[in-house]
C-alpha cells in the first residue's frame, strides 16, 4: 500500500458524490414522471429489437422500508414500526408495481442481479420473503450464476432464517455491523454483540453463501482510536469476503434520526482521519484488496477478480461484477436506470400506494440525460471502475475531441498528477495505486454540476 500522508487525507476530507450514477440523484427533476419512464422502457425495447439482439439481463432493486427500531446514524428512507401486519399490504403493492411494468418490458425478462435493501429487508418474516421471491420468480427469469443479495440486520436473523434465505436463491449477504464497541452501539441505538455476528457468519459459511459483506462506519459518537482499532481486529478475525467502510456524515438538519446523536460525542476530524488510516493498514495487513472508494475484498472474491480483469461496473447498488445493464427499482423511493433515463419512486408509503391504487406507476422524479451527461458519465465510470480513461474510446463513442472538450478538466488534473494520484500518459488518464483511495476526488473533476462549491455540501465526505 502506498504511503498516504495525513496532509493528503485532510485535504480530501471534503464532500463529494459516491457516483452510483451520473448525473447524481440530487439532479433529478420532478417534471420527469410516469410517461417519461414508460417512454424510456419503450425506447430500450425498440433499441434491442432494431439491433436484432436479445435484451440484456436486468438488475432489480427492491426497497423494503420497514425497521423495528431506529438507528440514530441512519440516513436511509425508512419507516420505524413494530406492526408487522404492514408487510402483507406492501407485498401486494410491490406485485402491482411489477405487473404495471411487465407489458413495457417485453415479457418475462432475464435478471442477473437482485438486491433487497432498506430499511430492513429481514423485517419480512420467512413466509413474506418466500412470497416476495415467488412473485418475482413468476415474472422474471433469474439467470444461473447471478448476484442475488440481501441486507441483513443481525438482530433479526438466526440459523433457520439463513437457511431459508439460501433456499430462496440468495447467494450474497451484507451484514450491518457499523462498530462492535458496546459504548458506540449504545450511542447509536444498535446493540448487537460480536458473538452474535460471529455465529451468524459461521452458519452462513456452512450453508455455502458465495460472499459475505460487513458494513462498518467510522466517525460515530463515542468512537476512539483505541475502540475502533478493537473493532478492526474483530472484523479481520471474522474475515468477511468483502468490507464496506463508510465515513459517518452528521447531517441532523436533513435526517431527523441524527438529532438524537450528541455532536460533542463525535470524534474530531483529525481522529476520523486516523481511524481511516488505521483501517487501511489493518485491511492491508489482513490481505484485503482495495477495490475502490470504500470497498475491500479478499483476493479470491469475485469483486477483486473483476478489478484485476478490468471488469468492474457500478450502479445504485455499488460496485458489481455484472455488466452494465438496465436497473428496475421497485418499492418506496427506489431508483431505476433505463437507457439514458433515471427514475425515482415516491418517497412516502402513502404516495407510493396511492399512485398504484390508481393504476399508475409511482415515478415522481427523474432525468433524461443529455449528450454532455452521457460523455461525462462514461469518463466518470471509467475512472471509478477501471481507474483509467482511453481518450480514443471516448472520442469514438461520443464524437468529440477529448483534449478540446475537456481542456479545463485536464488542466485541473495536473495538480492531482503532482500529488501522485493520477498519471497522464499520451492519450489517456490512469489512476495510481494511491489515487484509488481518492478516486471520488478524481472523478469530481469531470462533474459539471459541482462547479459551485455550494452543490457539494449535500454529499458525504470523500474520506
Amino acid at each position: 500500500m502506498p504511503v498516504i500522508t495525513p496532509e493528503l487525507l485532510t485535504r480530501f476530507d471534503v464532500p463529494g458524490p459516491r457516483y452510483t450514477s451520473y448525473p447524481t440523484a440530487d439532479r433529478f427533476v420532478e417534471t420527469f414522471g410516469e410517461a417519461d419512464y414508460l417512454a424510456a422502457l419503450e425506447q430500450a425495447r425498440q433499441t434491442h429489437a432494431g439491433q436484432g439482439m436479445a435484451a440484456q439481463p436486468l438488475s432489480l432493486y427492491v426497497h423494503i422500508p420497514f425497521c423495528a427500531s431506529l438507528c440514530y446514524y441512519c440516513a436511509c428512507n425508512k419507516i420505524i414500526t413494530r406492526r408487522h401486519e404492514r408487510s402483507a399490504p406492501y407485498l401486494q403493492t410491490l406485485a402491482r408495481e411489477v405487473d404495471l411494468q411487465l407489458p413495457h418490458l417485453g415479457g418475462k425478462r432475464a435478471v442477473s442481479q437482485l438486491h433487497l435493501g432498506g430499511g430492513t429487508p429481514t423485517f419480512f418474516n420467512d413466509a413474506e420473503l418466500t412470497a416476495l421471491m415467488q412473485m418475482l420468480g413468476e415474472r422474471f427469469d433469474f439467470a444461473p450464476g447471478g448476484e442475488y443479495s440481501i441486507e441483513i440486520d443481525p438482530r433479526t436473523i438466526d440459523a433457520q432464517r439463513l437457511a431459508t434465505l439460501k433456499g430462496l436463491g440468495f447467494n450474497r449477504l451484507s451484514l450491518g455491523v457499523q462498530d462492535f464497541d458496546p459504548a458506540v452501539q449504545q450511542a447509536v441505538h444498535r446493540i448487537q454483540p460480536y458473538a452474535r455476528v460471529a455465529e451468524l457468519m459461521a452458519q452462513a459459511r456452512v450453508l455455502g453463501f458465495d460472499s459475505i459483506n460487513l458494513d462498518l462506519i467510522y466517525g460515530l459518537p463515542r468512537q476512539t482510536a483505541e475502540s475502533f482499532q478493537r473493532t478492526l481486529a474483530q472484523v479481520t478475525e471474522l474475515r468477511p469476503d468483502r468490507i464496506a467502510l463508510y465515513a459517518y456524515a452528521h447531517l441532523p438538519g436533513r435526517f431527523m434520526a441524527q438529532r438524537r446523536i450528541h455532536a460533542e460525542q463525535l470524534p474530531p476530524a483529525p481522529a476520523k482521519v486516523g481511524m481511516l488510516a488505521a483501517a487501511l493498514a489493518a485491511f492491508e495487513d489482513a490481505g484485503y484488496i482495495y477495490i475502490g472508494m470504500d470497498h475491500f475484498a479478499l483476493p479470491d472474491d469475485a469483486l477483486a477478480q473483476a478489478k484485476r480483469q478490468g471488469k468492474l461496473h457500478r450502479n445504485f447498488q455499488g460496485y458489481s461484477t455484472q455488466p452494465d445493464c438496465d436497473l428496475i427499482g421497485l418499492g418506496v423511493s427506489a431508483i431505476g436506470k433505463i437507457g439514458a433515463a433515471y427514475s425515482q419512486n415516491a418517497k412516502t408509503l402513502e404516495d407510493y400506494q396511492a399512485a398504484l391504487d390508481q393504476g399508475c406507476l409511482p415515478v415522481v422524479r427523474g432525468l433524461t440525460v443529455s449528450p454532455d451527461d452521457l460523455v461525462r458519465r462514461a469518463v466518470i465510470m471509467a475512472l471509478m471502475c477501471q481507474g483509467r480513461v482511453d481518450f480514443s474510446a471516448i472520442e469514438q463513442a461520443h464524437g468529440i475531441g477529448f483534449g478540446d472538450y475537456f481542456a479545463p478538466e485536464l488542466q485541473q488534473l495536473q495538480q492531482l498528477a503532482r500529488d501522485g494520484l493520477v498519471e497522464l500518459p499520451e492519450g489517456g488518464i490512469r489512476v495510481t495505486e494511491m489515487g484509488w483511495f481518492f478516486v471520488r476526488g478524481v472523478a469530481m473533476v469531470f462533474d459539471r454540476y459541482l462547479q459551485d462549491a455550494r452543490n457539494r455540501a449535500r454529499f458525504s465526505k470523500i474520506i
